[in-house]
């Protein structure tokens, strides 16, 4: 029996329904993007590469569009490349400036200098020494 004002038990169950699809809609809407650390997104994204995962599921398990992960998938190339680049210099011209020269020639000047004295005073040590006069 019903009380005036009561709603029908089927009647109320659809309006309960219907406010719990509304305050997920508000706070989905509310939802901030996850902070994944680098470290996810590369596992992410290396697990799609590797073909252990397909992208549908990593966005469904991480809560991401197709586009943020393919955004990663980008990012994650582009700093491959980034980082196997080589590292030599590819333009002509020298490869220290004459500052730099001229101050390595100067040490290895000094270098070299000491170098002879301390062969010299090898010699020295190295030479019999005389003996010592007797009485």
């Amino acid at each position: 029996m019903l009380v005036d004002g009561e709603e029908p038990p089927a009647h109320r169950e659809v309006i309960y329904n219907l406010e719990e699809e509304r305050m997920t809609a508000e706070i989905k809407a509310k939802k901030e993007p996850l902070p994944y650390n680098a470290q996810q997104r590369a596992q992410a994204v290396l697990s799609i590469w590797t073909e252990r995962r397909r992208p549908g599921e990593v966005c469904q398990d991480l809560g991401i569009s197709p586009a943020v992960l393919s955004h990663w998938e980008k990012r994650a190339l582009a700093a491959m490349l980034k980082a196997l680049e080589s590292q030599t210099r590819l333009e002509p011209g020298p490869a220290l400036s004459p500052k730099l020269e001229r101050l390595l020639a100067r040490q290895a000047l000094q270098q070299r200098g000491r170098m002879a004295k301390l062969e010299k005073r090898l010699a020295k040590l190295q030479e019999p020494k005389s003996p010592p006069p007797t009485k």
